[in-house]
Formats: C-alpha cells, sequence, structure tokens
C-alpha cells in the first residue's frame, strides 16, 4: 500500500476549517477549482493537471462525511485510484487538520509521489491559513454589548446586518477604527521581526491559486512520511545534519566568474504578493540543448529584505545578495525556484536585480 500525508496546526476552529476544506468556491482559492460534473450528481473535478505530482484533472466522489470531523473521498485520476481523506481535530489553540492519500489501483512512482505529498504541504501551509483568516476577519458580532469577551472570533456579517440606528453605526466605525489599528500593528511587528530561516535544499516548487488575502496565520505543518528531496544539493552533506543559518554580514556580493559553456537563461516572476513581502520565482532555462551542468543564480534584494522558505535550491543570504544553486539542468529542460521574500517596505514587490551564472535574468 502507497500512503502519503501532511498535518497542519491551525488556529481556527473546525468549523470554519470545514468550510474551506468542503466548499468549492473556497476551495478554489487555496488548493485548485472545482466544478461539478455533468450528469454525475455529487461529484466534483478537480483541475490538478498542473500540479506537481498529478497526472490529469481529478474526479471526486464522496465516500464517508462527517461534519465537522471527517470527510473522504475516492479520487479518480486517468488510470489511478485513490482515497483521499481529511480529517479535522480540535485542538487548544483552534484545531489540526490531517490530510492522508492511499493507492487503491495503479500506483506512482517515488518522485511524483514525494510532488504529490508536498503539493499538499505547501497548499496546507501557505494558502489555507491566509484563506482563513479572510474568513475570520469578515465577521463581528455588534450585538455582544454584554458578553465577556472570547477566543473566538463572531459569526455575524458587516455585509449581512443593512441599516442600523446611530449608535450601532457608531459602534461599528469604532470596532473598524480598533480592529484597523490591531492589524496594521500586528504587520509592522511582523516586518520588523529578523527571519532566519535554516539553510536548506528543497524540492521543486508547487504553483498555487491567487492569494486571497494580505496576511497568513501562524501554522505548522508537518508531513507524516519522510521523503528525500529530489533535487540534489550542490555540495555532499551527511544526511539528516542541519545546515547553518544563512549569513546576514554585509559583506560584497559574490563575484561570479563568466561559465565555460553556453549561457543558461533564468527569468523572474512574482507569483503572490503580501502586505510586507512576496514570493518570487526563478526558473532556470536549458533550452540551448548544451551539456548537462550546475548553475548558480544571484537575486538582490532590497536593503532590510530576507528571505524564506526557498524550494528548488539550496541558498545563502550574505547582505542583500541571495546566492541559489542546484544540481544540473539536463539540455531541453528547466529547473524552477521559489522563494519567500520579508520586506521591510510594503511597496516592494520584486529584487533589484538577478543573474544566471552571471547573465541577467528577464522579467527585471
Amino acid at each position: 500500500m502507497i500512503e502519503i500525508g501532511t498535518q497542519i496546526d491551525l488556529s481556527h476552529p473546525a468549523g470554519r476549517v470545514w468550510r474551506a476544506v468542503t466548499d468549492p468556491g473556497m476551495l478554489a482559492r487555496w488548493f485548485t477549482e472545482a466544478e461539478a460534473v455533468a450528469d454525475r450528481p455529487g461529484r466534483l473535478l478537480l483541475h490538478t493537471a498542473g500540479l506537481p505530482g498529478f497526472d490529469a484533472a481529478v474526479e471526486v466522489e464522496v465516500t464517508d462525511r462527517r461534519e465537522p470531523e471527517l470527510i473522504a473521498v475516492r479520487c479518480h485520476e486517468a488510470d489511478r485510484r485513490t482515497r483521499l481523506s481529511c480529517v479535522i481535530t480540535p485542538t487548544a489553540e483552534g484545531c489540526r487538520l490531517s490530510v492522508s492519500e492511499t493507492v487503491e489501483h495503479g500506483g506512482w512512482s517515488a518522485e511524483q509521489g514525494v510532488h504529490r505529498e508536498q503539493c499538499y504541504q505547501q497548499a496546507l501551509a501557505g494558502r489555507l491559513p491566509a484563506l482563513l483568516d479572510w474568513l475570520a476577519f469578515q465577521q463581528v458580532d455588534l450585538r455582544r454589548d454584554d458578553a465577556a469577551p472570547t477566543a473566538e472570533l463572531p459569526v455575524t456579517l458587516l455585509a449581512g446586518d443593512g441599516w442600523a440606528p446611530p449608535g450601532r453605526r457608531r459602534r461599528t466605525a469604532l470596532v473598524a477604527v480598533l480592529g484597523g489599528a490591531v492589524l496594521a500593528t500586528g504587520l509592522a511587528a511582523w516586518a520588523l521581526v529578523p527571519a532566519d530561516p535554516p539553510h536548506r535544499a528543497a524540492p521543486d516548487p508547487v504553483p498555487l491559486p491567487a492569494d486571497p488575502t494580505a496576511t497568513g496565520s501562524p501554522s505548522r505543518a508537518t508531513p507524516t512520511a519522510r521523503r528525500t528531496p529530489t533535487v540534489a544539493p550542490s555540495s555532499a552533506r551527511p544526511s539528516g545534519t542541519p545546515t547553518a543559518s544563512p549569513s546576514r554580514s554585509a559583506s560584497p556580493s559574490p563575484s561570479l566568474p563568466p561559465s565555460s559553456t553556453a549561457e543558461l537563461s533564468a527569468r523572474y516572476e512574482t507569483v503572490s504578493t503580501r502586505v510586507f513581502g512576496y514570493t518570487g520565482e526563478v526558473v532556470v532555462d536549458n533550452a540551448a540543448g548544451t551539456p548537462a551542468r550546475g548553475w548558480t543564480v544571484v537575486v538582490t534584494l532590497p536593503q532590510g529584505s530576507s528571505v524564506a522558505d526557498v524550494r528548488g535550491a539550496d541558498w545563502r543570504q550574505d547582505g542583500q545578495s541571495v546566492v541559489f544553486t542546484g544540481s544540473t539542468v539536463a539540455p531541453g529542460r528547466s529547473q524552477a525556484i521559489r522563494f519567500d521574500v520579508r520586506a521591510s517596505d510594503p511597496l516592494t514587490k520584486a529584487p533589484e536585480g538577478c543573474t544566471v551564472d552571471g547573465t541577467p535574468c528577464a522579467g527585471l
């Protein structure tokens, strides 16, 4: 039996997480688009063909549903059949969402299984918490005048209140102002905290739907099974040994010698943005069909910016320069690097520069 899975602790109630997992409109915001299958009641078609680890779109049918604890579906993907389950368990801080998928017919390669599991991990750790925060801030209860403060966000929608007496309108304005002040303070504090992420190699990034909000919740994704990354680091390390944190000294940017073979090309794109940061992607192409070899990408960030959560390359940060290195790129193939940037300036949504083996990247 082949099984993959991951789990995440969320600071949201089980009911809200259940809605995000089971509502097709919400699912499209943090994972992929879903639509009803014609002439097949109760079935949905998930447009997963463009996601790493998936061969085609997946048609799902519900086999077990216990709101708000469990939903299990049977997935039909080309000639493969799997069983996917989502279990929601209440915790002291909110709830834990566990996702697992088991092959019932057919199978996938080890590399495809790793990519598929990482697809789930990134969706749960990135887009889902942001969507849940967005849902939470749509809700406020203006009628709890005598109730004691609670940790739960209330459930009355502002948009549905309609006309309110002058006193209530004043309370609405006051709540909006206070809420905005608290949110702005939190974002500012988050932006000023220096990031010190581990320096590690990771597999290819996972493309995701558009970010529904500007902030994310403090969630922790935990894979249920260890997988070997598919992208080999540029230098050998003993298995399981943590690497050093990226240097933050103000030393000058490294000087890279020109390549002795035909140059690789690269292009940069900002794939999503937040209030104090963004997610960038660099795709290294070997379209010329030159002999496969390693590569070095240098991204120059504005002063005060830092990189975290890099997927697709080994990396280190030295002042404003972030150096990404990776394994060979075969002729006619490409390698994608995706990374999160924390910026002190909310207007900063792209690096100042990008090169691959000394050649400027397209897109900047």
